[in-house]
């Protein structure tokens, strides 16, 4: 059986949705943060540079904020 792998950035991916939606860090962090999250901005600078995880809770805040499906953030 063959595997394939597909390489895909989901901190990009999050940051480039963040923009299209008009938010910057700052505003995607209160938001996220009214609903329960701890997430910094520089721990969101850095999951979207790629250089730390997403917690899975801060992934499913983030898609309800964002108002998208979990399919934008695996896009290649």
């Amino acid at each position: 059986m063959q595997w394939v792998i597909r390489d895909v950035s989901l901190g990009s991916n999050i940051q480039n949705i963040r923009l299209r939606s008009g938010l910057t860090q700052d505003q995607l962090i209160a938001k996220m943060q009214i609903k329960g999250s701890n997430m910094s901005r520089s721990t969101l600078a850095n999951i979207e540079a790629g250089r730390r995880n997403i917690k899975v809770y801060d992934l499913k805040l983030i898609k309800e904020i964002l108002d998208v499906p979990y399919e934008c953030f695996f896009e290649s």
